[in-house]
């Protein structure tokens, strides 16, 4: 079997990583990958956008699966054109994909199927927005309505803050056409919550839930970032919350699309918060989330391509897919500067030192030849530059390995959290 994986980050390299570790005779392509993933797989020099690209390279290289990585891909439609192709390819289709792609869309669905979220205004004029900030209740949420790579959400303790957050959206642009409508939504109070299902579009898999921590500094302090760590399973996760979130939240959402026309195959990513009130949807992804992607596969115990298979096949069963109850946790080593302006070009040592307690994830690297040495050598190349992810029996000891891993490592201006996994409070 030839497989394809379309993506250069963290979650990429965790999807390729799980998938070398299939017992299946099979050969692994990633584009464009990134020098982490180079250790598993031939790297084919095509970006993500390039869906033409990509087509020709599936169909001259005779691929029998494509596994998509990030959200561009799927927004562009790269599900409907494979599909076209009769090409085997997993993700959601572009219709599908408005879940993520239009926060709008999907609040529009939350709404009219009744599914519990907070209370929520769009708006694609400047000055309604301003106005309605105006009389509106303080705090709210300041949301861009198309995707910002995680980071066009904006929490207004102030009607100032709110103000600013509609300036940079709409007025300066600066997620682009992302920004061309908002959504000002209720602000919600409790712990946050990724909820990760497979689904064939019929049948859904059993839930897996990590949280993630998106704040730049400790303490939940700082602008949003993608993400700076991640742990899995949370200590409040129970099957009677999981039942809860399955036949409250995936499934109504699941049926929803259905009665509109769409059929959702893939993987689900709900963004919830632990209201007092119960958990209500904050967003969805519609692929997995980086870095919980990184601590939610090691725990994946199904082979992954039978998983995928089972999918794209709609042979899905609720114990198709199994997880370790081991506990995961990752931690995000940064480029000072992220994710504002950051420098690049650091040389990255002490990775090579880490023992199997430590796996280590590329985001932002690449390989170069040292003028020094003349010796390949690994460098910065990002903001999020490495995920090391631990498993333990339990949170505790995933987290002393983890941050013993973070101390071998380094790079000029490295900086990461130090309180990962510390509490449920990711966000707090």
């Amino acid at each position: 079997m030839k497989i394809l994986v379309i993506g250069s980050g963290g979650r990429e390299n965790a999807i390729v990583w799980k998938l070398s570790q299939s017992s299946k005779k099979h050969k692994i392509y990633c584009a464009p990958g990134n020098p982490g993933i180079e250790m598993f797989v031939e790297l084919a020099p095509i970006q993500v956008n390039d869906l033409d690209g990509l087509l020709h390279f599936a169909l001259e290289y005779g691929i029998d699966l494509t596994i998509v990585g990030p959200e561009i891909p799927l927004a562009l439609g790269i599900v409907d054109l494979f599909n076209q192709h009769n090409l085997k390819i997993f993700g959601p289709t572009k219709s599908a994909a408005q879940l993520e792609t239009s926060k709008a869309f999907a609040k529009d669905l939350l709404k009219k199927y009744l599914i519990p979220t907070g209370d929520s205004s769009t708006f694609d004029s400047y000055t309604d927005a301003k106005e309605y900030v105006d009389r509106c209740n303080i705090p709210i949420v300041v949301k861009a309505d198309g995707l910002a790579s995680g980071k066009g959400v904006y929490i207004a303790k102030t009607r100032v803050q709110a103000h600013e957050a509609i300036d940079l959206i709409m007025k300066k642009k600066i997620f682009g056409t992302a920004g061309n409508r908002i959504i000002i939504e209720e602000y919600l109070s409790g712990e946050e919550l990724s909820v990760f299902a497979f689904t064939d579009g019929k049948q859904v898999s059993n839930l897996i839930a990590a949280c993630d921590y998106k704040q730049a500094y400790n303490k939940g302090q700082g602008p949003n970032t993608g993400g700076m760590g991640s742990y899995s399973p949370p200590g409040f996760w129970t099957s009677t919350l999981e039942k809860m979130i399955l036949n409250e939240i995936v499934l109504p959402t699941l049926r929803g699309l259905e009665k509109e026309g769409i059929v959702y195959k893939g993987i689900l990513y709900v963004g919830l918060i632990m209201t007092s009130m119960g958990p209500k949807v904050l967003e969805f992804n519609c692929r997995f989330g980086d870095p919980e992607c990184q601590v939610i596969l090691p725990r994946l115990e199904t082979d992954l391509i039978d998983v995928i298979l089972s999918v794209i096949n709609q042979i899905l069963t609720e114990n198709t897919v199994k997880w370790s109850s081991d506990t995961s946790i990752g931690v995000v080593m940064a480029s000072k500067g992220y994710p504002g302006n950051f420098n690049v070009g650091y040389k990255i040592s002490g990775h090579e030192q880490l023992n199997d307690n430590h796996l280590v994830f590329h985001s932002g690297t690449k390989s170069q030849v040292s003028k020094e040495s003349k010796e390949h050598i690994l460098v910065t190349a990002g903001g999020r530059v490495l995920t090391l992810v631990s498993l333990g029996k339990n949170l505790k000891e995933a987290r002393d390995l983890v941050y013993q891993g973070i101390d071998k490592v380094a790079f000029t201006d490295s900086f990461y959290r130090i309180d990962i996994g510390q509490s449920n409070q990711a966000n707090q």
